[in-house]
């Protein structure tokens, strides 16, 4: 089955929202082998909805659209179809008592024009709407099938999920189950990753393995199809065991991992508990953990020591120390990480310095990032080379300072 994706709504091509039902959508309909080809945005505007409409019937088999079936003027999706497959609007019952039921519960007024959000086209399989009032629908014609969708993806999401993706695999009639496993990497670029398990890449078949780099992080999505999710998970873990042997010490996580939560996950798993010292970040590495539900157990505080008087006078870094190396240094870095623990007397410290940019800093050129650590009796620290922008630097360096906790905590959990 080949799909098109058309997004209706001006406020789409005026770039004032984030077209992000597309992305959602396709990634849905991978996971049950549906072939998104094309996505198109067009604005409220019933002519050049049609012309998209007419491109997209000569492309494909499936034709999704959202957005556009809410109550005012601008909303013609149905409409627009209705008289471009020539099939008549009829009011569904039970979306107009969900309305009706909506408005009575919030104590508002229910004006004329919001009746038209239960109007769907005649004949079409009805998708519910849990999270808000016009009902998506589902029809055939022309050889084609024709899926609407609202806009908003609060209301689209669980819809597209539980009602849509069900009716297409009726549909098909492939009852397959897909299962994917997102693997997660960060220290390597995604070239480096795919010329390291090259030979994993050429002998895909099922499962497949699809390379991705997002703003963190670069992944690899394992999907593998199977009669049960039990068979599919069989699939994919010989493969998934294959790229820990190959590149493991980029691997951070799994699926809805992050950089944080993976990192919050072994301290709170440890019981160890963390404090940072940051000059280049001003805080960042702490305020990325302490997204994590109940990271208090495990952080016990951070300082922001900016400037050299700072640096010597809050956290006892001892001035002859940066008179000789300077504070983009990594004696600077594991001074800051060790003073952090001992300040505030915890397990672990962590220690970020650097020249930011776009400026050199203490002699050093933008985009020198020294990370100290101390864990317990160790300390050590590690030296980047970040070539983005100053705030593109100090994110990618409270993002390493992370993965380096991460390696460490990982080594850890396996000594002891």
């Amino acid at each position: 089955m080949r799909a098109e994706i058309i997004a209706v709504g001006s406020e789409l091509l005026l770039g004032q929202i984030t077209n992000t039902n597309a992305k959602f959508m396709s990634a849905q309909l991978a996971d049950i082998g549906v072939d998104v080809h094309f996505q198109t945005v067009v604005g409220d505007n019933p002519k050049r909805l049609q012309e998209a409409i007419r491109i997209a019937e000569g492309r494909a088999d499936l034709v999704i659209f959202s957005g556009g079936l809410g109550p005012t003027k601008d909303d013609l999706t149905k409409e627009t179809i209705a008289n471009h497959i020539d099939i008549e609007l009829e009011s569904n019952k039970l979306a107009l008592l969900s309305i009706q039921a909506y408005f009575e519960r919030t104590g508002r007024t229910m004006t004329e024009n919001n009746k038209k959000q239960a109007l769907v086209l005649k004949g079409s399989t009805v998708l519910e709407n849990r999270f808000g009032m016009a009902p998506g629908m589902a029809i055939q014609a022309n050889e084609r099938t024709y899926m609407l969708l609202p806009g908003p993806p609060h209301e689209m999401e669980p819809m597209f999920r539980d009602e849509a993706i069900p009716y297409l695999q009726r549909l098909s009639g492939n009852q397959e189950i897909i299962v994917s496993t997102v693997v997660k990497f960060f220290g390597i670029g995604e070239a480096e990753l795919e010329y390291k398990v090259q030979d994993l890449l050429e002998a895909q078949t099922n499962p497949t393995i699809a390379p991705l780099a997002s703003k963190n992080a670069v992944t690899l999505r394992i999907t593998a199809k199977a009669q049960t999710a039990e068979d599919a998970h069989r699939l994919i873990e010989p493969v998934l065991s294959e790229l820990y042997n190959q590149v493991g010490e980029f691997i951070y996580g799994t699926d809805d991992d992050t950089l944080s939560s993976k990192a919050a996950s072994l301290l709170l798993g440890s019981g160890l508990t963390i404090s940072a010292a940051e000059s280049l970040t001003a805080g960042l590495f702490t305020a990325l953990l302490a997204e994590e539900p109940g990271i208090s157990a495990s952080l016990k505080g951070g300082m922001t020591v900016y400037d050299v008087q700072a640096k010597t006078e809050q956290l006892g870094v001892n001035p002859k120390l940066i008179e000789t190396y300077g504070t983009v240094s990594a004696e600077c870095a594991e001074a800051l990480a060790e003073k952090s623990r001992e300040y505030f007397h915890t397990d672990i410290g962590i220690g970020l310095t650097g020249a930011a940019g776009p400026d050199t800093h203490d002699g050093k050129p933008a985009g020198t990032v020294w990370i100290g650590l101390a864990f317990k009796e160790k300390l050590k620290s590690y030296q980047l080379r970040l070539s983005g922008s100053r705030n593109s630097n100090r994110m990618r360096a409270a993002n390493f300072a992370l993965y380096y906790l991460i390696r460490e905590m990982e080594l850890y959990k396996t000594q002891n």
